[in-house]
């Protein structure tokens, strides 16, 4: 039985320091996501990337904005 997806808002990092600092800074506050491979729809390459439902995008600009994280991009997916 496939999982039903679901609209989700990826961050994706230019570096893997990025990606780590991200996941650092949500578990401290509690914000919603998790990093996950970069989707095929955004990238061939690999690397990391933050997925979390589309709905906690605004917070989560907040969060990247007061902590300094250098975002290469977002995006909102069918995941």
């Amino acid at each position: 039985m496939a999982r039903e997806k679901t609209r989700r808002v990826v961050f994706t990092f230019h570096t893997t320091t990025m990606a780590m600092m991200m996941e650092q800074c949500a578990r401290k506050t509690g914000a919603q996501g998790r990093l996950i491979p970069v989707p095929r729809q955004i990238s061939a390459g690999c690397g990391m990337a933050w997925s979390a439902p589309a709905e906690e995008r605004q917070g989560l600009e907040s969060l990247i904005r007061e902590n300094g994280i250098e975002v290469e991009g977002s995006y909102e997916l069918l995941l």
